[in-house]
């Protein structure tokens, strides 16, 4: 697992970190484009990956994935908690199981996972309800992921700590 800021170079480093261990990973996108500035960045990271990558869209249904023996890279947990808390309407109890249900589905078959997500709760207390509630869920399910992952890293300004 690596946890970040936004623009910390979690991505990138994942993505080395996915190429030193197979030279054929695949890179699940979690995304949900909604307008053109989100559709650039996508399209950035999209150009960044060689034809090696093998890169699957995937939004909700990790589960429906099986890919024994390969090295997976999730970009990123943010987005696919993000499109969870959409489906529940915003039903935190509802969005964390259907997660951890998908997560533990996903991850029962043997590969290499490598998880990127974000630190979305360094900040203030937001004003905004919802996104209190969107910030307790990213840090459950962080929390949920941490620990299960043999190893986890935060990214700081390009710059990764091994936290386990």
């Amino acid at each position: 697992m690596v946890t970040g800021g936004q623009r910390s170079g979690k991505s990138e480093w994942a993505e080395r970190k996915a190429l030193s261990l197979s030279s054929c990973p695949v890179y699940v996108a979690t995304a949900t484009v909604w307008d053109d500035d989100f559709r650039a960045r996508v399209e950035s990271h999209k150009a960044r990956r060689g034809p090696e990558w093998t890169n699957i869209e995937e939004t909700l249904h990790l589960s429906s994935l099986d890919l024994t023996g390969r090295v997976v890279l999730v970009d990123c947990v943010t987005l696919w908690a993000t499109n969870m808390f959409f489906a529940h309407n915003e039903n935190i109890r509802d969005a964390l199981e259907e997660l951890k249900q998908e997560f533990d589905t996903f991850t029962s078959h043997k590969a290499t996972y490598i998880f990127v997500t974000n630190e979305i709760g360094l900040g203030g207390v937001s004003e905004n309800a919802m996104q209190r509630h969107f910030a307790d869920l990213q840090g459950k399910i962080n929390q949920y992921i941490a620990s299960r992952c043999h190893e986890a890293y935060l990214m700081v300004s390009g710059l990764e700590l091994k936290l386990k």
